[in-house]
């Protein structure tokens, strides 16, 4: 089984975001980069998945080559070998041509996300591949078991859950608990170092989106704390101040 797994490399959630340029780009300084950890517990399940019935897993990342630490990480994990599209990400559309690239380079019968990266939260590229390689496209996917050609996932829909199976091959974005996220061991750690990174240019694609300006989220205002016996003024509060009632 050929199966194609896309990281992403996004700022820790620790980390303290800033802008520079006129707020048009963002300040990369001092910020610690992993890997999604949505594309986490993807790369788990599809080396679980390689272990099961052989092949290889592939990691995909489309970025620059800061991400290369992260992507040495994967293949310590269990991933076979790696590709890397060097560019500076524009958007959505920009990364699904360039996975879709590749996959219809190499025929994969697996291709696994993350449901969306933490930075962006787009949730649309996975769709995006999907509708470009004219195959079917799930997310988010919380459990995924392979018979056969046949997948049988079961994700999250609005009021609930839904199991369905579909052939492969497959574009699925997923999410907890498909895995339990691998911590790469000593010997993995050191078979990375020697597999394969193949670092390719990105296809040309027309810009679909172009950032203007970024802000970060308003500052959180002041605790009030109104005593137990003092109703009428949290109410009065609520409904002049926080406009919630």
């Amino acid at each position: 089984m050929k199966i194609l797994v896309c990281i992403t490399n996004v700022p820790d959630t620790t980390a303290k975001i800033s802008f520079t340029d006129n707020d048009t780009k963002l300040n990369k300084n001092g910020i610690q980069y992993i890997i999604g950890p949505y594309d986490d517990y993807a790369l788990a399940r599809g080396v679980e998945l390689k272990e099961q019935f052989g092949g290889a897993v592939t990691v995909l990342h489309v970025g620059g080559a800061e991400a290369d630490p992260q992507i040495r990480k994967a293949l310590a994990i269990g991933a076979d070998d790696a590709i890397r599209v060097n560019c500076d990400p524009l958007d959505s559309y920009f990364v699904a041509s360039q996975i879709a690239h590749i996959a219809r380079e190499n025929s994969y019968d697996l291709i696994l996300m993350g449901r969306e990266s933490i930075d962006f939260n787009s949730g649309v590229v996975h769709g995006l591949v999907g509708e470009m390689l004219g195959i079917p496209s799930y997310s988010p996917v919380m459990k995924l078991d392979i018979e056969g050609s046949t997948a049988t996932i079961a994700r999250e829909i609005d009021g609930g859950k839904e199991t369905l199976s579909a052939p492969l091959p497959l574009v699925l974005g997923c999410q907890e608990p498909i895995s339990e996220w691998k911590i790469p061991n000593m010997r993995g750690i050191m078979t990375a170092r020697t597999k394969p990174l193949l670092v390719v240019e990105p296809v040309s694609v027309d810009d679909m989106t172009v950032p203007e300006k970024y802000s970060l989220p308003a500052p959180k205002g002041a605790c009030k704390m109104i005593p137990a016996s003092e109703a009428e003024t949290l109410i009065k509060l609520l409904q002049t101040e926080a406009k919630v009632l």
